[in-house]
């Protein structure tokens, strides 16, 4: 196992610990709205400094992209290394005792993903990737579907929480999907929503106005499961864009034909 990827693991298993804890006692956690629909809890912010704190005493000259925290003074375009890291995504569901929410953290190396570790505390499930060397759900081995039809494909996706504006657009999407595929699911962590496409527990996802902190690690997890991940035009510049469109090979172009004159409608 790569060293860099061991590391994650150590620091998202600290992160995690942090999570656990505060989740037997949910009446005690300090939440706040940082803006319409968007929560930080108190959780968030010192699983954030667990996680931080691990990865800075392995790589202390690494540069860190955090949801809470913001980008460390070190980032610049051209970085070597960046860790991007969501400390608690699906922190709604957390707030509310439902228990679908994960630990994010991806290594990016001159803007390319290269280790990525998604950690499910609830279900102890350690999803892990290193670039070229596949992708693994506690240390077996992962693909995605075989799923070729969207009649046969169960889908995730993420409604507009924060940014409302592209609700109309969504939901000719979420319309087009509920008719076309076996089922969709909602369950409130993208993060997450991305590992399970890897593993096959959906056979595709879509969502709108993501940050980068929630796709990248699930992103190396599906490309090294044999999936596709793009953005809703079919392009690679989704980390920064937000918009992603990802599945097996078949589902993904079945999705993106699907959209396309959606897409292109709201564009004009």
């Amino acid at each position: 196992m790569h060293p860099m990827l061991n590391t994650a693991i150590k620091a998202a298993r600290r992160g995690a610990t942090v999570i656990s804890r505060a989740s037997f006692d949910l009446d005690r956690v300090q939440v706040t709205e940082k803006q319409y629909n968007d929560f930080v809890t108190d959780v968030d912010r010192l699983a954030e400094a667990a996680i931080i704190e691990v990865l800075k005493t392995a790589y202390p000259d690494h540069a860190i992209l955090a949801e809470e925290s913001g980008a460390s003074a070190n980032l610049h375009d051209d970085n070597d290394n960046v860790w991007i890291i969501d400390p608690l995504d699906g922190t709604t569901n957390f707030i509310h005792g439902f228990p679908q929410y994960c630990v994010s953290i991806a290594l990016q190396q001159r803007g390319i993903i290269t280790q990525a570790v998604i950690y499910d505390p609830t279900r102890n499930e350690m999803f892990t990737a290193s670039k070229g060397a596949g992708a693994f759900l506690n240390d077996k081995r992962i693909r995605v579907t075989r799923c070729d039809k969207l009649a046969d494909a169960l889908i995730g996706t993420g409604f507009p929480s924060r940014d409302l504006s592209g609700l109309n657009e969504y939901m000719e999407m979420f319309k087009a999907m509920t008719v076309k595929t076996q089922g969709l699911r909602r369950a409130g962590a993208a993060a997450l929503d991305l590992a399970y496409v890897a593993m096959g527990r959906l056979d595709g996802f879509f969502e709108k106005g993501l940050a980068p902190w929630d796709i990248a690690a699930g992103s190396l997890l599906i490309t090294e499961a044999g999936g596709i991940i793009t953005n809703f035009s079919g392009e690679s510049d989704y980390l920064h864009k937000g918009d992603v469109l990802a599945g097996t090979p078949k589902i993904f172009s079945q999705m993106l034909n699907t959209f396309q004159p959606i897409t292109s409608a709201s564009a004009k």
